[in-house]
């Protein structure tokens, strides 16, 4: 009998590394969409697996549901899923073509009078969902779910009618902004890293950079955390660090704090891997699938974190 060919190994990290440990991990509680996003991102693994387990989510409607974002259950399209999908095809090199051109008719068929989005379609409605989101009838338009988007169709040089009005929403709600919270700033800064506009998005990061030190929207001495406040409706130690808002060097928000800052929060990242090899979820916990779920999304994000500034990871 003829002896089968061993499939070529790929060198493995030194099993006390944070790579090894957060990959058992994942190994261990990842869904498949993770589990495929970690071998691309971290063992030369391709794009079509991730964009096979991408597709399980889609929905006729060319939007996604079926809890891709965990803290919204069910199989509706929502925004929220929408943008969490575009994130992977950028992450993959595949935010484009047909697919994309799919996205923008159900972008388009979900917005707002204004053009742009809501946090949560009111579909919705009989699924589970997290607390913090709450389903109405009549949802307004969200920063936190239309800058992100318009940032990474920006990024990816799609163009589409779409774009015009919810580009203009993002403009005037991020420059108008007198107070904010957190997870807002994260979605103004993904659509200002990616604004055509350079010099336009430049003047308005600097604006908001000052806006998060002033209102201490970012602990900038880890060790002291709890004498920042919570923005209202956060969970106990929701706080947010500085790679959250500059998640590689050259974000326009890296600007907005110095080398120390940056170097202590890094510093604080790294030593958040648990004992198990994941990073754990900070924000408020409804329902265990969510929070399991999470958990290895924001270990891969981290471990794209400290790899984009320089940190060895395994």
């Amino acid at each position: 009998m003829a002896e089968t060919a061993a499939a070529p190994s790929v060198p493995a990290p030194a099993a006390s590394s944070p790579l090894a440990r957060a990959e058992r991990f994942v190994w261990l509680t990842a869904r498949v969409l993770e589990q495929r996003i970690f071998a691309h991102e971290f063992r030369d693994g391709g794009a079509d697996p991730v964009e096979t387990a991408l597709d399980a989510y889609r929905n006729d409607d060319g939007g996604y549901g079926h809890a891709l974002e965990p803290d919204l259950r069910g199989p509706v399209s929502q925004p929220l899923h929408t943008a969490h999908a575009l994130r992977v095809l950028d992450l993959i090199g595949r935010c484009g073509g047909a697919r994309v051109e799919r996205v923008c008719r159900y972008l388009t068929a979900v917005s707002t009078p204004d053009g742009a989005l809501p946090a949560v379609d009111p579909g919705q409605r009989g699924y589970p969902a997290a607390p913090f989101v709450p389903v109405v009838d009549d949802p307004p338009s969200d920063l936190l779910t239309t800058g992100p988007v318009v940032g990474l169709l920006h990024r990816n040089a799609v163009w589409h009618a779409w774009l015009f009005r919810a580009t203009d929403f993002c403009w005037q709600r991020i420059e108008s902004l007198e107070s904010s919270h957190p997870y807002e700033v994260e979605a103004a800064v993904a659509f200002l890293d990616s604004a055509p506009d350079r010099p336009r998005a430049q003047a308005a990061a600097e604006r908001l950079g000052r806006l998060v030190r002033e209102r201490r929207l970012a602990v900038l001495d880890p060790a002291r955390a709890g004498s920042w406040p919570l923005a209202p409706g956060y969970g106990p130690g929701e706080h947010h660090f500085p790679y959250d808002f500059a998640r590689t060097p050259d974000s326009l928000a890296r600007a907005w704090f110095t080398d120390e800052e940056i170097a202590r929060a890094l510093d604080f990242l790294a030593g958040r891997q648990q004992e198990d090899g994941g990073w754990p979820v900070t924000w408020r916990q409804w329902a265990p699938a969510p929070a399991l779920e999470a958990r290895p999304m924001v270990t891969i994000e981290a471990l794209r974190t400290l790899r984009a500034y320089g940190r060895g990871i395994g």
